[in-house]
């Protein structure tokens, strides 16, 4: 591929990236200004994105948006994620005994994607599709280990307004040295969860989290906690090329 090709696809990259980061519709001058492309180079590379469905226009201003093809693409590379995480997932129940759940970060939510139930009798049990909460879930906290701090200001303003930002953002950071978030009775009262975070190549982060009743985590934290780890250090980075558990910031 010629030079000039590369460039038009490292072009067309930008725009999607830009794109992806406010995907509520933005115009063709507003991509210009934040990818810093001249405009003409936009609209051409914009142009041949809709044409492909890698773009689409929406509202009466035909403001810009991400496509239903780039949709279909990232929806593909989830299954796929899904599917090749489904037998750790089952050892690490098998391991603790507990319900395992895989969530990716989503739309500022954590949609529930897989999850292998437990052997025990009492269990907490979670619905693959239900969203749940970032600031007061293991999972969701352990996503947010994977973003800047801008970015979690922002999401906790919308999200829980009294949070106190500045103890909750000294949470995260503990979360990012030992890689192991916590939900201790937070989200549901009578259920504590600990949770681990990784991205997949398409930039996208899920969350593996282990739920039980409190009493019993209480007991088994410890055991839960070494699992999760274990977890993450053998068989994410061990065995699956395609994902970094330890995104840098």
């Amino acid at each position: 591929m010629s030079a000039s090709g590369i460039q038009v696809i490292n072009r067309a990259a930008e725009i999607l990236r830009q794109l992806k980061r406010d995907n509520s519709g933005q115009s063709l001058g507003a991509i210009a200004v934040e990818t810093g492309l001249p405009r003409s180079t936009v609209q051409r590379i914009v142009g041949a994105l809709i044409a492909e469905d890698f773009v689409a226009t929406s509202g009466k201003n035909g403001d810009l948006r991400l496509g239903p093809e780039i949709q279909s693409l990232a929806a593909a590379g989830r299954i796929d994620v899904v599917d090749a995480l489904r037998p750790a997932l089952a050892r690490l129940s098998a391991l603790t005994g507990e319900t395992v759940d895989l969530a990716i970060f989503r739309d500022d939510r954590m949609t529930f994607v897989d999850q292998i139930a437990g052997r025990q009798r009492l269990r907490a049990v979670s619905v693959p599709g239900e969203d749940f909460p970032l600031t007061n879930t293991a999972n969701g906290k352990a996503a947010l280990s994977l973003i800047d701090d801008q970015r979690i200001a922002e999401i906790c303003r919308n999200e829980a307004p009294k949070l106190k930002i500045t103890a909750f953002l000294a949470e995260i950071s503990r979360i990012r040295e030992s890689g192991l978030a916590f939900d201790l009775d937070e989200h549901t009262e009578g259920i504590s969860a600990a949770g681990v975070a990784f991205e997949a190549r398409a930039n996208e982060i899920y969350a593996v989290s282990i739920p039980a009743p409190t009493d019993r985590f209480n007991r088994q934290r410890r055991e839960i906690e070494k699992a999760l780890a274990s977890f993450l250090d053998n068989e994410i980075c061990g065995n699956f090329s395609f994902l970094d558990p330890r995104a840098s910031n």
